[in-house]
């Protein structure tokens, strides 16, 4: 399993009632093994999460699936990441 970093950036459209779809996301990730860290930014700018995928194309489709991304409140960038 290879490494990404998904980085979410919230777009002027954000609605924060999507924020507990986020998060019910983030932890439905995490009881399958495959969220490793995850955190907003303290400048409440939006936030990075670190996952594991077989390749990027796998990372892509969970990063693409996050409510912040299909909502259209946060553009969503996933970058494989050497640690």
């Amino acid at each position: 399993m290879l490494k990404y970093l998904i980085m979410t950036v919230r777009t002027p459209q954000f609605d924060p009632s999507v924020i507990d779809a986020h998060y019910a996301f983030l932890d439905d990730i995490k009881q399958r093994g495959l969220l490793e860290l995850a955190g907003p930014f303290t400048d409440k700018s939006g936030g990075a999460y670190l996952i594991k995928a077989k390749n990027l194309e796998e990372a892509k489709s969970i990063a693409f699936s996050d409510p912040v991304h299909t909502s259209k409140s946060s553009i969503v960038t996933v970058y494989e990441w050497d640690v």
